[in-house]
């Protein structure tokens, strides 16, 4: 999948490395099996709250701006960790929440 980038280098950039690591063309320690992140790829940090703050810092006065959310994301290689951030910034926000379920049967007749 490819993005209209509008004219933005830093996200032409950032999609880039992101395509190179995808198709596992980032250089692996053969020690670790961990690859390296250029420095300009990523903000680390050493707790989830602190990725959480990071990312959606004042999540309580902008979770209804629809174009303030679109501009966030947090990537996660489980669905567990995504799940578990999820709960946390959920849970920040003092509100009633609803939860949408759906399920698929099929009928045969």
């Amino acid at each position: 999948m490819r993005v209209a980038l509008l004219n933005d280098t830093s996200a032409e950039d950032f999609s880039e490395q992101l395509l190179t690591i995808g198709n596992g063309q980032v250089p692996v320690d053969e020690s670790s099996g961990l690859i390296s992140f250029p420095n300009n790829f990523c903000n680390f940090v050493s707790s989830k709250g602190e990725l959480i703050n990071n990312v959606f810092k004042d999540i309580i006065s902008n979770y209804k701006n629809n174009e303030w959310l679109s501009e966030r994301a947090i990537l996660a290689a489980k669905n567990k960790d995504v799940d578990d951030l999820n709960y946390i910034i959920q849970n920040k926000i003092i509100e009633t929440m609803h939860s949408f379920k759906s399920y698929q049967i099929r009928i045969t007749s």
